[in-house]
C-alpha cells in the first residue's frame, strides 16, 4: 500500500494521508483549493475552486498509477447549492472521457469560510 502526502498542514496535524493507494484502488482525501502554504485560492469563484481541485487530484492520480479516465466516483461538498452548476460545469469538463459516479453533498461553511468546496476522489489503478 502507498501512502502519498502534500503540503497540507492538516494532514500532520490531523493525522491522515492525502492519498491512500491499494492493489488496485485510490482514494484521495476531501482536498481543498490551496496552494503549499495553505492560503485558498480562486477566493469567491466555485467553478474556479473546482478546477483547481480536479487538477490537484489529477497530479495525485498520476503519483498512484491512474489518471482521470480511472476515477470510479468523486464526492463534492459545497456550501451553497445554488451555485451547484458551477461546480458541475467544472466535474464536467475534467472527466468528459471518462464521467464517474458522483454525489454532490451541500455542507455548512469549512474551517476556511474562503473554502467553496472540497472533493474526495475514488479510482483504479491502472493495468
Amino acid at each position: 500500500m502507498d501512502r502519498i502526502f502534500s503540503s497540507s498542514p492538516w494532514e500532520k496535524r490531523s493525522g491522515y494521508a492525502r492519498a491512500v493507494a491499494g492493489k488496485d484502488i485510490i482514494c484521495i482525501a476531501a482536498t481543498a483549493a490551496t496552494d503549499e502554504a495553505g492560503k485558498v485560492l480562486c477566493k469567491g469563484d466555485l467553478e474556479g475552486q473546482t478546477r483547481v481541485i480536479l487538477e490537484k487530484m489529477s497530479g495525485i492520480l498520476d503519483q498512484a498509477g491512474s489518471d482521470m479516465e480511472h476515477v470510479l466516483h468523486t464526492r463534492l461538498y459545497i456550501t451553497d447549492i445554488s451555485s451547484a452548476a458551477e461546480a458541475g460545469r467544472a466535474h464536467a469538463e475534467a472527466f468528459s472521457a471518462a464521467p464517474p459516479a458522483m454525489s454532490l453533498v451541500h455542507v455548512l461553511p469549512f474551517v476556511d469560510p474562503d473554502m467553496l468546496v472540497e472533493i474526495e476522489l475514488m479510482a483504479e489503478r491502472r493495468r
